[in-house]
């Protein structure tokens, strides 16, 4: 069932150290300053990480940076089209990696 898995997850992030699931927490408030990007879940946990992790990012205004829409399982940037979930960002996935030539040297 739902409520089994979602127990099974939690039960995999707590085991992890990941404290509460993202299936059960939710974020409060997100705020970019100091080059960071911080994000307050409700459960007291705090992701944060730097911008010059993201590409797309890296390149915002801190206006764009400012204008996130938080949902239950992430945070959107409108204005640099850039979605993150808290789940990879408790992974340590901040996103789009550029990637090196392939071979055309």
């Amino acid at each position: 069932s739902t409520l089994d898995r979602s127990s099974a997850a939690s039960d995999v992030y707590k085991r992890q150290g990941f404290g509460m699931s993202t299936l059960i927490d939710s974020a409060s408030s997100a705020v970019f300053e100091g080059g960071e990007i911080l994000i307050s879940m409700q459960s007291g946990q705090e992701i944060r990480f730097s911008v010059e992790d993201n590409p797309r990012l890296a390149s915002g205004t801190p206006e764009q940076l400012n204008n996130m829409e938080l949902s239950p399982f992430g945070v959107h940037w409108p204005d640099l089209d850039e979605d993150l979930s808290f789940r990879g960002l408790l992974s340590g996935d901040h996103g789009q990696v550029e990637q090196s030539g392939g071979g055309n040297a």
